[in-house]
């Protein structure tokens, strides 16, 4: 074991969390665990994650389970496809692997919504296979060390990080190591902010003595951001509500909304030339999406609102809304709106 995997070793074992995927060695439970942190916090996630396997404790339960119960289980996660990814993924282990969890890297990288980093991740931690994992955290407390400002977005970037994070690995204790890698950039090696004067390795931090710490790490591409402009109908009819299925390749896939008109500006409601009804508006919200910000409005209106709008559209008991996945959106419209509580 050299110097710099002893050192990060006695930092871990002092100051890594206790977290609920850690208690067990469950490869299961461990992807699970994986994927929905993969663009969400472990202070949000936790909780997900909980609620999560006490809902499908097995992958048999998973893949058994039907996407509309799935995806209001993610609801709220944002980045739906992980959870579509993730049941298919299930399915798959059911399928082809009688429920056992794949447990080489080879094999768990097949798995549909599983890249090198999750593979890698899941094959150490739980099979000792010797893959060292590369995420963002990892990408973050790498870049500043060895203050290398290649982008960590550029194929370049991608190959001299994985290099340099196996030349660091732990081969004997890889899955360990690879969560104290994860943890140090989590907890000390912050994007902002960072605790460099608490950090087992601050005298060996190029980025550090050089005052790059905040420069680093560098990406090369920055994500453009669209705006849509969406106006959604409240249609109540007694203890009924008017909901439709997103079925387009777009955000949301396969979530229920209310009615929806979409424009490509800031236009009025008005302007819908809605002749034989009049919306009453309610509520605007600004909603921000990694690649696009979301301007939505949300009216109170009646059934002949439908005729000019184009969908498929049913009604819904009120009592029945919990059994449907809805975008956090309309979850805060409708909440706000008394229509449903938030869990």
């Amino acid at each position: 074991m050299t110097d710099f995997a002893i050192k990060l070793q006695q930092w871990f074992t002092v100051n890594k969390r206790e977290l609920p995927w850690r208690m067990v060695n469950d490869p299961y439970k461990v992807w699970l665990s994986e994927i929905i942190l993969q663009q969400t916090q472990v202070v949000q996630g936790e909780s997900y994650y909980l609620k999560f396997v006490d809902s499908f404790p097995t992958v048999f339960d998973l893949a058994s389970a039907s996407e509309d119960r799935v995806l209001r289980r993610w609801q709220g996660l944002g980045y739906y496809s992980r959870a579509r990814n993730l049941h298919a993924a299930a399915k798959t282990i059911v399928d082809d692997y009688n429920g056992v969890f794949p447990n080489t890297f080879n094999d768990i990288i097949k798995l549909k919504g599983v890249g090198p980093y999750t593979a890698a991740a899941i094959a150490s931690i739980c099979f000792d296979e010797p893959c060292a994992v590369v995420d963002g955290n990892v990408f973050r407390f790498i870049s500043r060390l060895k203050g290398i400002s290649t982008a960590i977005d550029s194929t370049v970037g991608k190959k001299e990080f994985s290099q340099i994070a196996d030349e660091l690995l732990d081969k004997e204790n890889a899955g360990e190591h690879n969560q104290a890698m994860m943890e140090m950039g989590a907890l000390v090696c912050r994007p902002s902010n960072p605790l460099c004067h608490d950090c087992p390795f601050n005298t060996d931090c190029v980025a550090l003595a050089s005052k790059q710490i905040g420069n680093l790490p560098y990406k090369e591409k920055r994500t453009k951001q669209r705006a849509r402009y969406l106006h959604f109908f409240l249609i109540r009819n007694e203890n009924k509500i008017v909901l439709e299925k997103r079925n387009a390749k777009d955000i949301w896939k396969n979530l229920y909304q209310l009615p929806l008109k979409e424009t490509r500006s800031a236009k009025k409601i008005k302007s819908f030339d809605l002749r034989e009804s009049q919306p009453l508006f309610v509520k605007k919200y600004k909603h921000i999406l990694s690649h696009q910000i979301l301007y939505a409005s949300f009216y109170f209106a009646d059934k002949s609102v439908l005729s000019q709008l184009e969908g498929e559209y049913f009604d819904v008991d009120l009592e029945l809304l919990d059994d449907y996945a809805f975008p956090q959106l309309v979850v805060n419209f409708l909440s706000d709106v008394g229509v449903v509580k938030t869990d």
